[in-house]
């Protein structure tokens, strides 16, 4: 650990926090509005005369844009730091917004929502990395809790607000506004608050720093920082930021059944969209605006999870000492232990109580803070799993995971309605449900086998296999001094 990644890790709690808070808030920030619009569908399509699978297309495309920008935001930050990549998205991002806010037409409205998604997505794929430069191990369970519950808080709070929104007086755009003001509030606390992490980057100012302080030509030219031995010419530049997400995508093992469980719980979350006024609105008569509140036991579910997760991370913190600071990555893993039967029971639940006009439509509404508790659950601690695992990786690993679970969202909601009308809900909820059963042992699996997988990794650094051949030496020394 250089000097500077010393620095990082020690400033005061009080700092960490705020600037956790700070990722957090922008996390939600995109979240929030990727999934505002769904309540406003009806009105857009009375605005713009299209059709409701077009109107789908709103979420999708929005979606569609976080399968291509992590590709650049999550690498680009390895190389440039996170708040360049950070002040350049967030900035474009509010700018694509206030497009969707003046839109004209659909296909304004269409194209300005992906290039929204492109950029919003750059919280998302560069969070994880930037919690890891500044919390130590110790630290980092609670951190990326509270991080990967703002995932799940922003799509919540969307359909809620969207609601109440819709069935008011107001323009059809003005949901958009809202979104506006938000991502550039987000976007100025940024620029003002959040310092560069990234120490690579920070090395290399150093140095530049002290080249200029040097006197001689010998004395400039020792000097430099190891991200400066780098080649940032086009072609290399393009082959490092685009091609190592996909190696590793294709030659890591535990980042491909991550990304795999991580997509279908993602998809699950967009389905929700879709599947919720068929559930409530058409069984038990909803409002739009009632509709948007039950939502709220999602977001209940996903506060549960992240108290859960919580725990997990103090117990994880009493394997710190004796691992030297790294303890196995797999004991990242006892949330999604808890959340794999969890998010099974919630979509059987919700689907066989949700079919039903005589069952009260409280017995569903409970079943979504049971998914909301599962889906958080899973993420938090498969996205923990993935920073401990590749540590100065984690931007990469996070964009290639990113792309892969948004594509999957985004195709989602083009299909819920079709298939929960085609289905039943119960059926339909069902077919989630053998999947997420097919899923469930993964957590189980990668605990027990996970090191093993992890030794013959090419990106992860597997410093708690070298640390458990040091303890196993100083064991071995120990018996030997009691047997002399």
């Amino acid at each position: 650990m250089t000097s500077i990644q010393r620095t990082l890790k020690n400033w005061s709690k009080l700092r960490k926090w705020l600037l956790t808070i700070l990722t957090s808030v922008m996390t939600i920030n995109v979240t929030f509005a990727s999934s505002a619009p769904t309540s406003a569908t009806s009105r857009i399509m009375e605005q713009f005369s299209i059709s409701s699978e077009i109107a789908d297309l709103i979420t999708s495309v929005f979606l569609l844009g976080y399968v291509f920008g992590p590709f650049v935001s999550g690498p680009g930050s390895e190389l440039f730091g996170r708040k360049p990549v950070l002040a350049v998205s967030m900035t474009l991002y509010t700018l694509f917004i206030l497009g969707q806010a003046l839109a004209p037409n659909i296909q304004t409205l269409l194209v300005t929502r992906f290039f929204s998604g492109f950029f919003a997505v750059a919280p998302l794929s560069i969070g994880g990395g930037l919690l890891a430069d500044i919390w130590p191990a110790d630290g980092r369970g609670p951190a990326t809790s509270l991080f990967t519950a703002s995932v799940f808080l922003g799509p919540v709070l969307g359909p809620l607000v969207g609601g109440f929104v819709a069935e008011s007086s107001l323009r059809w755009n003005f949901i958009f506004w809202i979104m506006f003001i938000f991502a550039a509030v987000s976007t100025l606390l940024m620029f003002v608050f959040l310092p560069e992490t990234y120490a690579p980057v920070l090395l290399q100012k150093k140095a530049k720093r002290l080249r200029k302080q040097a006197t001689t030509p010998e004395a400039k030219q020792a000097i430099f920082a190891e991200h400066e031995k780098q080649d940032f010419n086009f072609g290399p530049l393009i082959h490092r930021t685009l091609f190592r997400p996909f190696q590793m995508l294709l030659l890591e093992p535990i980042l491909v059944l991550v990304t795999i469980y991580l997509s279908v719980v993602y998809g699950v979350l967009y389905a929700l969209f879709e599947a919720f006024p068929i559930i409530f609105m058409e069984r038990h008569g909803f409002t739009l605006s009632q509709n948007g509140l039950v939502f709220i036991g999602v977001g209940i579910g996903s506060t549960l999870g992240a108290a859960l997760n919580y725990y997990f991370s103090i117990v994880y913190s009493r394997h710190i000492p004796r691992w030297k600071g790294f303890p196995p990555a797999e004991y990242r893993l006892y949330g999604a232990m808890v959340g794999a039967p969890a998010l099974v029971i919630g979509a059987f639940w919700l689907g066989w109580t949700g079919e039903y006009t005589n069952v009260p439509w409280a017995v569903p509404a409970v079943a979504t803070v049971v998914l909301g508790f599962a889906i958080s659950l899973i993420f938090m601690s498969f996205l923990s799993y993935l920073i401990d695992t590749y540590l100065m990786y984690s931007a990469s690993a996070f964009a290639a995971n990113t792309a892969v679970r948004s594509a999957v969202g985004a195709a989602f909601p083009l299909f819920t309605v079709q298939m929960y009308t085609k289905l039943g809900i119960n059926w339909a909820s069902s077919l989630v449900g053998f999947v997420g059963l097919l899923l469930a042992p993964s957590p189980f699996l990668f605990y027990k086998y996970g090191a093993r997988i992890r030794a013959g990794s090419k990106f992860a650094p597997c410093i708690d296999l070298k640390i458990a051949k040091e303890l196993e030496l100083e064991e071995q020394h120990r018996v030997k001094l009691e047997q002399v």
